[in-house]
């Protein structure tokens, strides 16, 4: 569910947020004004065509202050370009996305975060084809594991947009050069520092997976991260898309491994109870005991930097601060988990086109990018934009020609599964459940 994954937002970021939206050429007219179209600033937008006095509709889930920044983001281009961009934010997104479609009030544009959501619409006959100019930018700024996404009977519908990493580990930096340890970079590394933890009287690991109606989600990207590096991403592919069944061998090992963690009493859940104090654990407390010194690990996405107490310093020097979730069969290379947003087009006004391609573009990434708070898997991404310690690290390992990218499992697979009998099967797991009853059950779920 995409409000589970979302990027969690600061409210005290909003001033300065606010401070950084001027613009060398923003007069905050609809219109381009004389002046800025032959500025040095609007040079870099000629390429996108006299569409002075144009507007172009956005929808996305994306509100509050995250609205604020995507205003901010594309102010110049606006002024530059005399495209009115109109953004609406709605919390039920996914669902009012279908309403307005199916009603015939659909958006220009629309950020998705879904690749199955994406389908449908693609299915249906409602989104439109990128243009060529959309097609070569994002063929030119993104790898061929982000732009499958947005591809559907081999034609491109959807450049990414936004992104996140889910394969990190999260822990104290202090803490760690307290006690000596070192930052694991194998599975092996990983287990031994964990029994090294667990031999000195602390419970290595915290983790939670309540999180309202959609309780049961961190559980199942602990499997999704553990199978793209134990059989690799085709497997994996084939797991999403139903082309392996879901009580494969392959899986129930994958789930297996992650148990040797997850259910292991001697290693979780220090600060809450024991393991199956987990389905009880918010997703957003579940780390906090590191802070205290009650945990050492805890593995969530790079939006949980925005879940730490106020006044704690995320960084490589810091109270807390991530790795690398580490690989554990060296041959398939550096599998990294993730999400992101595409942008589909249900029009293809030439100045819907122009917007599209912008938000495709090296420009675009590394306008929003100095905003803060935001990463993108964009290569033209320049990492000295990016300003969040934790967003660097996540760039640096989008942007790593090893990495091997595949996106979040439950959201590609049918809803019914991925966000239905997958996260109630993880609770029932944790809980105690066998691994190879949960799996059965979560297979016959598959119409």
């Amino acid at each position: 569910m995409a409000f589970a994954r979302s990027r969690q937002t600061l409210a005290i970021a909003g001033a300065l947020g606010l401070a950084l939206g001027v613009t060398a050429c923003g007069t905050g007219n609809d219109k381009k004004s004389s002046s800025n179209a032959g500025s040095a600033e609007c040079a870099a937008y000629e390429k996108y065509g006299d569409n002075d006095g144009k507007k172009v509709t956005i929808y996305s889930s994306i509100r509050e202050i995250e609205a604020e920044r995507l205003d901010q983001s594309w102010k110049e281009f606006e002024d530059c370009t005399g495209i009115d961009i109109d953004h609406e934010g709605n919390a039920e997104f996914e669902a009012q996305l279908g309403v307005r479609v199916d009603g015939g009030n659909a958006p220009d544009l629309a950020f998705i975060p879904q690749p199955g959501l994406l389908k449908r619409f693609v299915d249906a006959g409602k989104v439109k084809p990128v243009g060529a100019e959309t097609k070569a930018e994002a063929e030119a700024n993104y790898s061929p594991d982000w732009l499958k996404y947005g591809t559907l009977n081999g034609q491109f519908y959807g450049a990414p947009l936004g992104s996140n990493v889910k394969s990190f580990v999260w822990y104290s930096p202090k803490t760690f050069k307290e006690k000596g340890w070192t930052v694991p970079t194998s599975w092996d590394e990983l287990i031994k520092l964990s029994d090294t933890i667990a031999a000195s009287g602390t419970k290595p690991w915290c983790a939670g997976i309540e999180s309202g109606d959609a309780t049961g989600w961190p559980a199942t990207d602990w499997i999704e991260d553990v199978l793209l590096r134990t059989a690799g991403p085709e497997v994996y592919d084939q797991w999403t898309t139903h082309g392996i069944p879901f009580n494969d061998p392959k899986v129930a090992d994958a789930v297996n491994r992650a148990g040797t963690i997850l259910k292991n009493e001697k290693y979780v859940n220090a600060g809450f109870g024991g393991a199956k104090s987990i389905t009880t654990t918010s997703f957003q407390e579940a780390g906090i005991p590191i802070t205290t010194g009650k945990c050492a690990l805890h593995r969530q996405a790079s939006f949980y930097a925005n879940q730490w107490p106020q006044g704690t310093k995320v960084a490589e020097d810091g109270d807390v601060f991530a790795f690398y979730f580490p690989a554990i069969d060296p041959t398939q290379g550096k599998p990294v988990l993730g999400g992101g947003e595409f942008v589909a087009a249900f029009a293809d006004r030439p100045e819907v086109q122009a917007v599209q391609t912008y938000l495709a573009s090296g420009e675009y990434a590394n306008s929003r990018a100095k905003i803060g708070d935001w990463v993108s898997a964009n290569k033209k991404l320049d990492l000295a934009n990016v300003p969040n310690p934790v967003d660097k690290l996540s760039v640096q390992l989008l942007q790593d020609e090893k990495t091997v990218f595949r996106f979040d499992g439950s959201d590609l697979m049918p809803a019914a599964v991925g966000a239905g009998t997958f996260w109630k099967g993880m609770v029932e797991w944790i809980n105690g459940k066998d691994t190879a009853t949960v799996l059965n059950g979560i297979e016959g779920s598959w119409k």
